[in-house]
């Protein structure tokens, strides 16, 4: 009821401007969060690997061939998938 006499009160101009503030807003939270899965999606190198998960290279050496760590090979260059190392991360069982 109170939501009827408050639109009964907005004038169309007023209207417009909440729908395109409404909008607005809807936007910038999808462009933030596809920007956020975007940057999940980030290749990086053995060195920038090691330095994230703070390991040394026979570790990382050690994944990769028991299959824990997926590792893409471009022009004799490793690259790994941040998400993929995210994911890979599982909790410690108490």
């Amino acid at each position: 009821m109170q939501n009827s006499i408050l639109l009964q009160n907005v004038t169309p101009e007023a209207l417009a401007e909440l729908i395109k503030e409404g909008v607005k807003s809807q936007l910038d939270d999808f462009k933030k969060e596809l920007n956020f899965q975007n940057d999940k999606e980030d290749l990086l190198s053995r060195e920038q690997v090691l330095e994230l998960l703070q390991i040394n290279s026979s570790t990382l050496w050690h994944w990769q061939n028991k299959g824990k760590i997926t590792v893409y090979k471009f022009a004799n260059k490793c690259y790994y998938k941040r998400s993929e190392l995210f994911e890979n991360i599982k909790p410690l069982k108490k």
